[in-house]
């Protein structure tokens, strides 16, 4: 299998940059993925993380990389809970998803239970006017700035992931390399294994399968998503169009900056 963060054109000349306290920080292009037709994506413009609690280095290294807007995903208690770090140079922006129900998640019993959940976050993605307003908003956001961007939300595989699949379907991007982009995630455990950690201690050994399901990149939750596009809005065009209300000028500005 190839790897996004090594294979391709540009992974001699393009250094990718990792963060210790955002391991799941990394380019929404790759090292330049290849489109339909040939063409490439523009690395060092947009990028995906999860929370942002950084280190002073780590916060360092955004700046260095000229992010002059972090756009944050989560809801309202999880910014509470987990403020993110400020990028220097950088403005914070509130875009809100609802993300996983804290209250399903706390009564989970079984790994049935726990991917039934996921599945019906990645529904509300597509089905919920909030949510397709925040996806909107955050799209034309990224259309229209001429500097390099950030967006996240709390392990930035759910939210972040739906946003990141949008990007390179606008782009072109062979469905093959959206669904290897997505799962990527779940190569950088350290928070993952963090939180499994405290599963296995406090609520047992037999509970961490029915938490994983909460905690990892499935490509059974983006069909769900893909699922839901198709019964709603007939497919991605539509969704992007009529779903999340976007014009050409949002989407030729998005392919003006994710394409080479």
């Amino acid at each position: 299998m190839s790897n996004p963060l090594t294979d391709g054109p540009e992974h001699e000349g393009y250094e990718l940059t990792r963060l210790a306290s955002a391991d799941n920080f990394r380019d929404v292009a790759g090292t330049g993925y290849p489109t339909y037709d040939g063409g490439r994506l523009r690395t060092g413009v947009l990028f995906r993380s999860n929370e942002l609690q950084l280190s002073d280095t780590d916060a360092g290294s955004l700046a260095g990389l000229g992010i002059r807007d972090v756009l944050d995903l989560r809801d309202h208690q999880e910014v509470e809970a987990h403020p993110d770090v400020p990028v220097p140079g950088a403005t914070w922006t509130h875009v809100r998803v609802p993300g996983i129900p804290m209250d399903d998640v706390a009564t989970l019993s079984s790994r049935e239970a726990g991917l039934a959940t996921m599945k019906r976050v990645y529904r509300i993605f597509v089905e919920d006017e909030g949510a397709r307003g925040a996806f909107g908003d955050l799209l034309a956001r990224l259309a229209h700035a001429e500097h390099p961007q950030l967006f996240h939300c709390t392990a930035g595989k759910d939210r972040t992931g739906w946003a990141s699949a949008l990007l390179l379907r606008v782009a072109g991007v062979p469905e093959a390399t959206v669904m290897e982009d997505y799962l990527l995630t779940n190569r950088f455990d350290g928070t993952r294994s963090k939180y499994l950690a405290m599963v296995r201690e406090h609520l047992g050994e037999d509970k961490v399968a029915v938490y994983e399901t909460v905690m990892v990149a499935d490509a059974a939750y983006l069909a769900e998503a893909d699922a839901a596009v198709a019964e709603h809005f007939g497919g991605i065009q539509g969704y992007l169009r009529d779903g999340l209300g976007l014009g050409d000028d949002v989407l030729t500005g998005l392919r003006r900056r994710l394409l080479a």
